[in-house]
């Protein structure tokens, strides 16, 4: 039986303040998951957010043969002691690129593997052919039938060879499927122009912790010995930078003053320059971030361009976030998407509550300083249903925002926290159309 659709209700005006705990990263859970599959041994990962994404992927290893519980402070057990069915299949993964990462470790841990073309967010093309260029340098077999891609080994071999591997593009995915496929290949891997976000580091550290031999992670060349086994381990997800940076821009719209605690600084320099031009102040703590606003109702605050690029530069997962909060402030600004090539569909939805945008390409114009009234906004993906949140909390009026299995996917009970700092903000369900 289908779920009754949600909307969430926010009416604006409201500042914010206090204190929130940032959730574990969902882009490092996600991969972290997936190494429990290069194990015969028990796993256990803490600060795992409880994440329409984390539950595909739960269901999904659990379908693999991996046993798997959630318990409700954020711990996961995973034990993929044996793999009786070593394939994702497309009604599980449709959903969540993300299923793509157990095409390196099943690979690296059994020598065969069968995954569904991966779905996710209509955002643009991602495409998967770097990760299987990639197995394919390190001996692996491949061919795509009927939308699965299909890897084995060659017959007379009985693990993946260590290669020198550069990708045509910066991509997060490949690096950490072939970094987890390398693990127990035979010989030296080094992946050349590798990603470098930190949630690179979070699952190169995961595997060392359970006896891999990595080095450079973190930089653009990584360097994998393989090793024959690998054991069980302890680990705490690393704290996701994108919530931390959309909480950072809500308070920022509203104004307040909150501390995100378990926030990381270091991950959020981009950002944080950013914030910090336009007019708000920042503080990186042992504890968190403190971040303080006069708010977009003050004139004090001024608008800033930004072009997004590849980690350590300004994330495409905080673009539509910030154009939120280029519309209030004041000035103009221009914002230029080169990740992705349709990740403007927000724009039309900030429009209807007054925002002020013109689009070319991947550019987007914003004249700053717009009043933006209350209305029905529909998410079109992850990063744009958080854009349309913060829209709603300096609206004037009531702002109703549907399609929440988008934000769902991201944002662990987003409105519960962003309550608890005073916001104007519930989940009800959506109305029947007449």
């Amino acid at each position: 039986m289908s779920r009754t659709p949600e909307q969430l209700i926010i009416r604006g005006g409201q500042t914010l303040q206090g204190e929130v705990t940032i959730s574990g990263a969902k882009n490092a859970a996600l991969p972290l998951l997936c190494a429990a599959l290069l194990t015969d041994e028990p796993i256990v990962l803490r600060n795992v957010p409880r994440l329409q994404d984390v539950r595909t992927m739960l269901q999904l290893l659990s379908h693999m043969g991996v046993q798997t519980r959630h318990d409700a402070d954020g711990t996961v057990h995973l034990h993929a002691q044996s793999l009786g069915q070593p394939e994702a299949p497309y009604d599980l993964v449709r959903s969540m690129r993300a299923s793509i990462l157990a095409l390196g470790p099943l690979m690296a841990r059994i020598g065969y593997a069968k995954v569904a073309l991966p779905g996710g967010c209509a955002i643009g093309s991602r495409p998967v052919d770097q990760h299987i260029r990639g197995l394919q340098a390190m001996g692996a077999e491949t061919v795509i039938e009927h939308g699965n891609i299909i890897a084995t080994l060659p017959h007379d071999a009985e693990r993946l060879q260590g290669a020198r591997i550069t990708t045509d593009m910066v991509t997060v995915t490949g690096t950490e499927n072939l970094l987890m496929a390398a693990v127990l290949a035979e010989g030296e891997t080094i992946l050349a122009n590798a990603a470098q976000e930190p949630e690179i580091i979070d699952l190169a550290e995961m595997l060392i912790a359970m006896g891999a031999r990595i080095e450079g992670h973190g930089t653009g060349i990584i360097r994998i010995q393989g090793v024959e086994r690998l054991h069980g381990c302890d680990h705490s997800v690393v704290a996701d930078r994108i919530e931390a940076g959309t909480f950072l821009c809500a308070v920022a719209a509203t104004g307040g003053d909150v501390l995100l605690k378990g926030a990381r600084g270091k991950h959020l320099g981009a950002v944080l320059e950013k914030l910090r031009d336009m007019g708000v102040s920042i503080e990186c703590l042992d504890t968190g971030i403190r971040v303080s606003s006069p708010g977009a109702a003050s004139g004090k605050l001024l608008a800033q361009s930004l072009r997004t690029t590849e980690y350590p530069g300004f994330p495409t997962d905080m673009q539509a976030q910030f154009m939120a909060l280029n519309c209030v402030v004041q000035g103009p600004s221009t914002i230029a998407e080169t990740i992705f090539e349709n990740r403007f569909m927000h724009v039309s939805e900030l429009i209807r509550l007054g925002a002020r945008i013109q689009t070319d390409g991947k550019v987007a114009v914003v004249e700053g300083g717009a009043l933006l009234s209350g209305a029905e906004v529909s998410s079109t993906d992850l990063r744009a249903s958080a854009c349309l949140v913060i829209a709603g909390l300096v609206a004037q009026g009531q702002t109703c925002v549907s399609e929440l299995h988008h934000l769902d996917r991201g944002y662990d009970n987003i409105e519960a926290k962003l309550r608890s700092l005073g916001a104007n903000i519930e989940r009800q369900q959506a109305c029947a159309a007449s």
